[in-house]
């Protein structure tokens, strides 16, 4: 199953499961309890913090929930905030970080980059925690829209469609859709 945010992030072949942690954990369970999918894929847009461009494409199967206040030693967590999926076919070779959250600090942000932590998305982490507990592999595939700077919205809306196209072009190009 192919799934997506929702609202101006959706596609004609992926199903929307919700913006951000919430939404998306609320909607993905429910659709694992009536209708549980033998695999996830979750595709959307990514803001940078640095390493990647505009309209690069991410796969990864690791996400972290790891807010701003941690980078600065001002907080800390006893939960997991960092999940890994068992699915062997993504690449794992970023991690994608989650919040509610859109990142505008460049040089903050800039410090993800030393915990191997290269991108934003709203949403996968609660995807990957809910296929955890569902057990059902999962991995992700984004496009970068975005840096995790002053114009981050702005950039976001600008290149929104454009990123769209490409991310659907790279499905079809690795035949996970026709």
């Amino acid at each position: 199953m192919i799934i997506c945010a929702g609202r101006n992030e959706t596609f004609p072949f992926a199903q929307s499961m919700g913006v951000g942690l919430v939404e998306s954990a609320i909607n993905l369970t429910r659709t694992c309890l009536f209708n549980k999918p033998d695999y996830l894929l979750f595709i959307g847009s990514a803001g940078s913090y640095g390493e990647h461009k505009i309209f690069d494409i991410i796969e990864s199967k690791r996400a972290s929930n790891i807010e701003l206040a941690f980078l600065n030693d001002d907080a800390y967590t006893p939960l997991d905030n960092v999940l890994e999926s068992e699915n062997k076919f993504a690449k794992n070779d970023t991690i994608i970080n989650s919040s509610n959250y859109i990142s505008t600090n460049e040089e903050l942000t800039k410090n993800f980059n030393k915990y191997g932590v290269g991108a934003e998305n709203m949403e996968f982490f609660s995807v990957l925690q809910v296929a955890r507990e569902f057990e059902i592999p999962v991995a992700g595939i984004f496009v970068v829209t975005n840096f995790t700077n002053k114009n981050a919205h702005e950039d976001f809306m600008k290149n929104h469609k454009v990123a769209m196209e490409k991310l659907t072009n790279y499905l079809v190009e690795k035949n996970i859709i026709k």
